[in-house]
């Protein structure tokens, strides 16, 4: 089965005024069919370049983008329509038109395919009512909330039954309620509809909740992609340990490690909370019992991310020095520890 989207050494180069600027620099990457793709990075990674070369937005300086089987590269505007026509696209901003209901907003990709009238209307209450907006219809989107506006983005984007579908930042107006709701919709679009997802955005949060798996951009490069849970992890570029580190918290840096150690007696050791294939989970707390080592927790955070927690614990452990020596070596033979005695030493 081939791949939904193909891009093969793709690159995108704009001439700034102080020179060629290179947004997409040689990336190759395939998402297949069925999934929810993730592609994070932060601002001028190259992500929106990203996306409006997959929907032929923007023409590649080099390289070649294949869409559903279709060779998106040298086609002309005409070859490009049919193309256009499989991918749906949410924005930011919603770009909804103020001027016309929320029905005619879902319909308006229907006129411009002329179908006929009868169709449009039984097409655009399918859309409503998977969106929840049924009650909707005849409002403008003035009279809507945010939420409201992106539902009605998301029906317009799915009303030529495309069987891709990107999302550009398409949460980041919102707040982290709505957030969910339109990220829950997103999630049935792909179980109920079989519609590929891409997310482009810069936030962790949404890529964990959402994606099955995702891409890193940094300065127009992919540096590292794969299975969430995997990327997460295991992450081995240093842009990736930063998204982590910003959107869990779980690990205290050097001045915090300072006033815990004035808090709290003992020592202060990071013990990472995450699942390893074919390795059995590993019980701290039966690991503290079993060594005769007194652990409290003084720092954390843990989130899930397809449904496996992710994240680390810091402990002031208090026991004998051997105790603890044992407890330690007891645990990094299941998961990484960091030892901040170890660190400052």
């Amino acid at each position: 089965m081939t791949a939904m989207v193909s891009l093969r050494d793709v690159s995108k180069v704009f001439e700034g005024s102080s020179g060629p600027v290179r947004a997409v620099d040689g990336v190759t990457l395939d998402i297949e069919r069925g999934d929810v793709f993730g592609v994070i990075g932060y601002s001028g990674a190259g992500k929106s370049t990203l996306v409006r070369l997959i929907n032929a937005l923007e023409t590649p300086t080099s390289g070649q983008v294949v869409v559903d089987g279709t060779d998106l590269t040298g086609l002309k505007e005409r070859g490009l329509r049919p193309a256009r026509a499989g991918i749906g696209f949410i924005f930011q901003q919603f770009n909804l038109l103020r001027s016309r209901t929320v029905a005619a907003n879902v319909a308006y990709p229907l006129r411009v395919a002329k179908w006929p009238r009868d169709k449009r209307r039984a097409r655009v209450a399918e859309l409503l009512e998977f969106v929840g907006l049924t009650d909707k219809a005849k409002q403008y989107p003035d009279q809507l909330s945010g939420g409201q506006k992106q539902r009605v983005g998301i029906a317009r984007a799915l009303a030529t039954s495309p069987a891709l579908l990107l999302a550009d930042e398409a949460t980041s107006a919102l707040d982290p309620e709505t957030t969910k709701d339109v990220l829950d919709l997103l999630r049935r679009i792909n179980d109920e509809l079989g519609v590929t997802i891409v997310v482009i955005t810069h936030e962790m949060s949404v890529v964990s909740y959402l994606c099955n798996r995702v891409a890193v951009m940094e300065h127009g490069k992919v540096v590292e992609s794969g299975d969430v849970y995997d990327v997460f992890a295991r992450p081995q570029q240093a842009v990736t340990r930063r998204f982590i580190g910003a959107a869990l918290h779980d690990r205290p840096r050097p001045d915090i490690v300072e006033r815990l150690r004035a808090r709290h007696p003992g020592r202060i050791v990071t013990v990472a909370v995450q699942e390893v294939p074919g390795v059995p989970g590993v019980s701290i707390t039966e690991r503290l019992a079993a060594h005769g080592v007194e652990g409290t927790v003084v720092y954390g955070g843990i989130t899930e991310v397809g449904a496996r927690p992710l994240g680390s614990l810091t402990f002031a452990l208090t026991g004998t020095d051997a105790a603890v020596e044992a407890l330690l070596a007891d645990l990094r033979q299941h998961t990484e520890v960091v030892d901040h005695t170890e660190v400052a030493a």
